[in-house]
């Protein structure tokens, strides 16, 4: 394999199969650390390391306020970044290493009944980490597919190759009491998975695919007033209510996913793992489907269609009788397959509104405008554990009864499972009502950017009294 030098033009219209399986590799260990942090941690801190939920959710929320800015931050000097080895190439490699580290002591090396400090400490160290990796990858994503459907095509394989990294870490789990492993030992055994895999997969991501960067505008000189307008765009905006709205859905869900299928339902620890495979899994045909219908359809509209579709499948829950895993596992694999393309839209989305900044501005912004969504996501995540876990503690839910728990307990247990997911995701579809930036609008902006980026890369740049400025024939 051969590192490509950046390119000075634009990427294929279409990039090819063996290339996007192997961008979209980097999200399996992703996906699988996604999935331990939002399900498995914070139960497991709490069961087997004697840790309160209310410590857990503060810790989580005060580094995610401590983290706002983070993003932000490393997106300016990411879209600002040019070397011999690409814009985002640089950072995703850079990134793996603190990542690793992070995993490495919060889900091996975590002690028992550590302090609040001890949390924040390495959590911070996680989500610097995640941020670069993450980051990266998206900004670099969308350079790679410049079309509005290949993006789809692109943002799809993604998700649904990520999904294959979440049913690896779903099965731990399941197979560890067939292997008569300890439940204490379950979680660190995610974080060996994810340990492992993450380094090769960041390699393959980095030497086996190109990382196109287009000419800026030599005349256009960003100013803070130019982030202050990005920050206000009003499609930004609403990008970034529907992240917002969209990750705190399922994440209340995840947050509460185990205590409900247990003390609710009353599944064991393996038949839950079996359901969250199932609701997993079903991203492997949901991402596709979603993508093809965005094809069809328009991103925005099908983002409504798979809000509202997931939200009937989630009223249905408590009509299914406690332990039936028959009717319980359709329900989870059609709210699986149609939560797979909420991220998924967002993403292609954004990558539509990143072409139309930079024909605004002149430079590129594609990192930050992903930085400015990731801020809403971590915002939502935060939320889904500040509020679920004191919520629970207020409304008399303790885990450690696990059964036991009183009839009432259990009952605002169930509705807190049912209610916060379905007003948030109904909520992130609407965000989307009205959208303007379709397939016809974007092939327009495309074609004016490839016109531009022609020119400047062809003509002579002359030195001005106000910086280097190309000479453009009329």
């Amino acid at each position: 394999m051969s590192t490509e030098a950046p390119s000075k033009t634009l990427s294929p219209k279409t990039l090819p199969l063996g290339k996007t399986i192997a961008f979209s590799s980097l999200s399996m260990p992703l996906s699988a650390l996604g999935l331990a942090i939002a399900v498995y941690l914070g139960p497991h801190y709490a069961t087997n390391l004697g840790v309160s939920l209310t410590l857990i959710g503060a810790a989580w929320g005060t580094v995610r306020l401590l983290d706002l800015a983070v993003d932000v931050a490393l997106a300016a000097m990411m879209d600002r970044t040019r070397t011999p080895w690409g814009r985002y190439r640089v950072w995703l490699v850079a990134g793996v290493p603190i990542m690793a580290l992070a995993v490495w002591m919060l889900f091996i090396g975590a002690p028992h009944g550590f302090s609040s400090v001890w949390l924040v400490s390495w959590l911070l160290v996680y989500y610097l980490g995640t941020s670069i990796v993450g980051l990266a990858h998206s900004a670099w994503a969308a350079k790679l597919a410049p079309n509005y459907h290949d993006r789809s095509r692109l943002f799809g394989a993604l998700n649904a190759i990520g999904v294959l990294g979440a049913v690896v870490a779903i099965a731990i789990p399941i197979v560890s009491p067939m292997l008569k492993i300890p439940d204490s030992q379950t979680i660190p055994l995610m974080g060996w998975l994810v340990v492992l895999t993450l380094a090769p997969c960041a390699l393959i991501v980095a030497f086996t695919n190109r990382e196109p960067i287009e000419p800026d505008d030599p005349g256009a000189h960003l100013k803070l007033t130019d982030y202050g307008r990005l920050f206000m765009k009003p499609d930004l905006l609403r990008m970034f209510l529907a992240q917002m709205a969209l990750t705190l859905g399922p994440g209340w869900m995840s947050a509460l996913y185990i205590f409900f299928f247990r003390d609710s339902r009353g599944f064991d620890g393996g038949q839950l793992s079996i359901l969250l495979g199932i609701y997993i899994f079903a991203g492997i045909a949901g991402a596709p489907a979603t993508a093809r219908a965005a094809m069809r359809f328009g991103k925005h509209r099908t983002l409504m269609v798979t809000t509202t579709a997931y939200s009937l499948g989630l009223m249905t829950v408590l009509l299914i009788p406690k332990g039936s895993m028959g009717l319980a596992a359709p329900m989870m694999f059609w709210c699986g397959a149609m939560a797979s393309g909420f991220d998924l839209m967002i993403r292609a989305m954004l990558a539509d509104v990143g072409d139309e900044v930079r024909l605004e501005q002149g430079r590129e912004q594609m990192s930050l405008i992903y930085a400015i969504n990731t801020l809403a996501a971590k915002i939502a995540s935060a939320f889904a554990i500040i509020l679920t876990y004191p919520l629970l503690d207020k409304l008399g839910y303790v885990p450690a009864l696990a059964g036991r728990n009183t009839p009432q307990a259990i009952h605002n247990l169930e509705m807190s499972y049912i209610i916060g997911p379905i007003v948030f995701v109904m909520l992130g579809g609407a965000c989307v009502i009205g959208w303007k930036l379709n397939a016809e609008r974007h092939g327009e902006i495309r074609a004016e950017l490839e016109r531009r980026d022609a020119l400047y890369a062809e003509a002579p740049v002359i030195e001005t009294l106000e910086g280097p400025s190309p000479v453009v024939a009329k």
